[in-house]
């Protein structure tokens, strides 16, 4: 290691590294809460002047994420929140947690990692440490980013240093927080994974070194590919045994008592969020360059996006059996974000759904009590509507519920009670029903 390495192991050691953050979403603003509430100065950093102003404020605009503390933090001048780039001068410690969407022909878009480090870039001194941390293709630290952070003229592992460490995030998890996730860690240099393993050994419970970028960008894509592969089984299971009328959540209660070489995956009405819609097409994307099909891969996401379509055919299909058209009829939609108990809408499954509702004629509503309005998001800029009131008069009066979302706050047996058929997405009423049909 060189005395710049040396220098910084020190002050992260010491926690008299000054550590920044761009990108202040679900990723980084848990990251931010822990290096704060380990002890460091953390200055944020988001091109959304809302998003700044609050947390300047104190105020968190994530459900699950509380800023409980922040106004102490911000007192102890210990944090604070910027657009202002320039200050990237004065840290020691450069995160980037932003978004790696894919474009409308699902090929990656690394628009904003790659606008990030030209920035980075521009203010760029000697001694840093730049970690990405965004979901990626393998080869983007070293390929993509490294090029335009060497063009001073520093010299990485030397001059300045760069690592890649994968976001673990589990929005709404309650037991594996931030803190509680190993982080894996692999660094352009060895000097470079020993400073970025240096870094996260302060903040989580453990950290995997791993030999370079390339090979910890390739494990967040396992992870995640692990998970949509093993989802899109158990959907295609849960078509089957529907047409052989067997009950798949009791296929997987049963299966799970097996001990060992079984993990249970759950279907549902699509898969959401952020990672396993998008992950899986990044190294399909990739293994073109090595001139592979990802077919096996590539299935499991037509299985994962066409539930939408199963869950509207089960609808109109219940609808008809009590004499109503899809045309014109009222439905609601219980459940706007992607998994339960958080307010993120990212990828959710319910905007395909009342999309496809819609253009078939439904008169769709839906209610969230973490959601009050919806957008629509980037899949869906015409989509906007706000969530409804729950009561047993405005129950009664749709045609059909459809659990897409299961959030605890929900009474289940007071909306079976109150409503006239529920398409139950998510297991949630558990007892058989004459009006419920799952999907």
């Amino acid at each position: 290691m060189n005395e710049r390495a040396l220098s910084l192991e020190r002050k992260i050691k010491a926690k008299k590294a000054y550590i920044s953050i761009i990108g202040l979403g679900y990723v980084g603003l848990p990251l931010l809460k822990l290096f704060l509430a380990k002890g460091f100065r953390v200055l944020g950093f988001d091109i959304d002047p809302k998003k700044v102003r609050m947390l300047n404020q104190g105020r968190s605009y994530i459900k699950h994420v509380t800023t409980k503390g922040f106004k102490h933090y911000i007192r102890e001048k210990k944090f604070r929140a910027t657009s202002d780039f320039k200050a990237l001068n004065e840290v020691d410690v450069i995160i980037i947690c932003v978004p790696t969407p894919l474009d409308s022909h699902k090929n990656p878009n690394l628009t904003f990692v790659l606008d990030t480090t030209e920035v980075i870039s521009k203010n760029l001194r000697k001694g840093q440490l730049v970690v990405l941390e965004s979901t990626t293709y393998p080869g983007t630290t070293e390929e993509k980013m490294l090029p335009v952070l060497e063009r001073k003229g520093f010299k990485v592992g030397k001059d300045f240093f760069l690592a890649y460490s994968p976001e673990r995030e589990n929005p709404g998890d309650k037991e594996y927080t931030t803190a509680k996730i190993p982080k894996v860690v692999g660094g352009v240099t060895a000097s470079c994974r020993r400073v970025a393993q240096a870094l996260y050994d302060h903040v989580v419970v453990k950290t995997i070194p791993v030999s370079s970028p390339k090979v910890a960008e390739a494990t967040k894509l396992l992870e995640n590919i692990f998970r949509s592969v093993n989802i899109a089984l158990v959907n295609e299971m849960k078509i089957i045994f529907e047409l052989m009328e067997i009950d798949i959540w009791e296929v997987i209660e049963a299966a799970s008592t097996k001990p060992f070489g079984f993990l249970p995956f759950f279907p549902g009405p699509g898969y959401g969020g952020h990672c396993i819609p998008v992950d899986p097409f990044y190294l399909t994307w990739k293994a073109k360059e090595v001139d592979y099909a990802t077919k096996f891969i590539e299935l499991a996401g037509e299985i994962n996006t066409r539930m939408p379509y199963h869950v509207v055919s089960k609808t109109i299909e219940a609808l008809n059996e009590r004499g109503k058209s899809i045309k014109g009829a009222k439905i609601l939609i219980l459940g706007i974000a992607y998994k339960k108990d958080v307010d993120d809408q990212r990828e959710s499954p319910s905007l395909k759904i009342i999309s496809l509702l819609q253009k078939k004629g439904a008169k769709i509503s839906y209610n969230d009590p973490y959601v009050p309005r919806s957008f629509g998001h980037r899949d869906y800029p015409g989509l906007e509507l706000e969530s409804v009131a729950l009561n047993e008069k405005k129950l009664k009066k749709f045609d059909a519920v459809i659990i897409a979302t299961d959030h605890s706050v929900y009474d289940y047996g007071w909306i079976v009670k109150n409503s006239s058929l529920i398409i139950d997405t998510r297991n949630a009423i558990k007892k058989k029903r004459k009006n419920v049909k799952k999907a």
